[in-house]
C-alpha cells in the first residue's frame, strides 16, 4: 500500500481513543455532550457547552507528545514530519488559548493515558468542576 493510501484511512473523528474517553464519560453518568464543534477554536472532540468545558483527545505521534509513542520520529522524508507535528503543536496551543479568551476550560487527554486508572475519575472532575 502506497502512503497516500495509508494517509487516506486515517481517520479524523470517531478515532478508538474518542470513544474510550466517550465511554469513561458515559461510566461517570455525564452526557449531554457534542462531538467535534466545528464553532469553537481547535473543534474539540468533546464538548460540554453549557458548562464551557472542551476536550481534546490526542494522538501522541500527531500531537507530539513526549512519550515513547510521540518521540518516535519516521525515517523517510523526517524534516517534512518535523515540520508537520511543530505546526500541529502550534495549532493546538492558539486553539486552547483561544478558548481561554473566550471563557473556556480545555483538558487534553493523551493517547498514552488512556489506560491511566483514574482517567474517569479525572474526567468526571474536569467536568463538574
Amino acid at each position: 500500500m502506497d502512503r497516500s493510501a495509508v494517509m487516506a484511512r486515517v481517520k479524523a473523528r470517531d478515532t478508538g481513543p474518542e470513544r474510550a474517553v466517550r465511554a469513561l464519560l458515559r461510566a461517570q453518568g455525564l452526557g449531554g455532550y457534542r462531538l467535534d464543534r466545528r464553532d469553537l477554536p481547535g473543534r474539540p472532540d468533546i464538548a460540554f457547552i453549557g458548562r464551557k468545558r472542551a476536550i481534546f483527545v490526542h494522538g501522541c505521534f500527531w500531537h507530539g507528545h513526549d512519550c515513547k509513542r510521540g518521540a518516535r520520529a519516521p525515517k523517510a522524508n523526517a524534516a517534512y514530519w518535523a515540520a508537520k507535528i511543530a505546526r500541529n503543536r502550534a495549532r493546538d496551543a492558539a486553539a486552547l488559548a483561544a478558548l481561554a479568551a473566550l471563557g473556556w476550560r480545555a483538558l487534553v487527554v493523551w493517547e498514552c493515558g488512556l489506560g491511566d486508572a483514574d482517567l474517569g475519575a479525572r474526567l468526571a472532575a474536569f467536568v463538574r468542576d
